[in-house]
């Protein structure tokens, strides 16, 4: 199968508040290692690699980012880093980055994925991606589906419909409808069901295909896109950027586009090994614990009756001793510590809030990296 005409686009602009105090503004989660040492971000660029080579990669994300995101990877070129103005959902980061690749090579079909997401199992994401891009050249939007392995309440949901056949080893379906994110009792019923995935918020497509999506379902959008379109090539692209960005509405790809779209497709990616680690007891779900139910990561710790907990620290020397913890998460930074309740780390995020509005703004930013967009652009 010739690849020569596939791209991977790594949304990279988040924040991750809820694995605070780890991550923060000016140190996202994609940019933090997690029990090794290549960071999220890396790994999602390395996963990319041998499939598709450096110079078809593109970085979307903001400028404070940008540079710390390159110093990560060096090996990615400057131009290949797309900047935000401003946050304004994944419709508007999927807008750029067709009309980047669709000006580099009519011909493109990108690989959406995420800069902050695990996934265990390297050499079947690569062959799930090679089944979407030929998937995609029979102009089918592909969405690869997560098995749920429990009624989550978090993702959305993506339910399978009939078959569409075997491509390169994996069995491929038309896509009935996406759900949002449901509550405990529906989730509990899509899995009873058989036929619900997790919506894994990874996409390939072909460019001229999505753009033309954006066309037809979010006319508003694409006028603004068309604007930024055709300055993007010229001295005035900056400028158009940041004159039509502002006015883009905030919308999510997956409705903006995906739940009224024509010829879509899901590919059930049972076996990935993949977890969003969307907040701290989700790596109980990534690593393998010792005897006693723990995880300890980058950590000295001593341990006195305690089971189910997890330990992470910034400093490898310094010693954390646990005495009768039961179920605990305990995160230490030279800034902070977070002590929480397994079952309460949701509820970081609002930590994270109190701290902007109250006295302590700088244990949730530090200062940006790089002021002027245009150095990257």
């Amino acid at each position: 199968m010739n690849l020569d005409h596939f791209y991977g686009v790594i949304m990279a602009g988040g924040g991750g508040t809820r694995l605070w105090p780890f991550s923060r503004r000016g140190r996202p989660k994609q940019l933090i290692s997690l029990g090794g040492e290549r960071s999220l971000f890396q790994q999602a660029v390395d996963r990319l690699v041998g499939l598709i080579p450096l110079e078809r990669i593109l970085v979307v994300t903001i400028a404070e980012q940008a540079g710390a995101l390159h110093e990560q990877y060096p090996g990615l070129p400057w131009e290949n880093f797309l900047l935000e103005p401003s946050p304004r959902g994944t419709a508007s980061v999927v807008g750029m980055a067709a009309i980047a690749t669709l000006r580099r090579d009519p011909q493109a079909t990108m690989a959406v994925v995420t800069a902050d997401h695990l996934i265990r199992n390297v050499e079947y994401f690569q062959n799930l991606l090679t089944c979407a891009f030929d998937l995609a050249q029979d102009g089918y939007l592909v969405t690869l589906g997560i098995h749920p392995t429990f009624p989550a309440t978090g993702y959305g949901y993506v339910q399978r419909g009939e078959a569409i056949g075997m491509r390169c080893g994996f069995q491929t379906y038309h896509v009935l409808r996406f759900r949002e994110k449901p509550d405990e009792e529906t989730a509990r019923q899509f899995i009873a069901g058989g036929d619900f995935d997790w919506n894994s918020g990874m996409f390939v497509w072909r460019s001229e295909r999505i753009w033309e999506e954006f066309r037809r379902q979010m006319p508003a959008l694409f006028e603004r896109l068309e604007m930024i379109d055709l300055a993007w090539d010229t001295p005035r692209r900056q400028t158009a950027l940041l004159e039509h960005w502002q006015h883009l509405k905030s919308e999510t790809i997956d409705y903006g586009i995906m739940e009224n779209a024509q010829r879509v497709a899901v590919i059930p990616a049972e076996g990935l090994g993949w977890n969003d680690v969307g907040a701290w007891d989700s790596l109980f779900e990534v690593f393998e614990a010792d005897p006693q139910g723990n995880i300890v990561l980058d950590a000295r710790h001593i341990g006195v009756d305690t089971h189910g907990s997890l330990i992470v620290s910034e400093d490898s020397q310094r010693l954390i001793v646990t005495i009768g913890a039961q179920d605990l998460i305990v995160i230490e930074t030279k800034e902070a510590v977070l002590i929480c309740r397994r079952n309460q780390t949701q509820k970081v995020r609002d930590v994270v809030e109190l701290l902007k509005k109250g006295d302590a703004p700088e244990l949730v930013e530090v200062l940006r990296r790089d002021e002027n967009p245009s150095h990257y652009l």
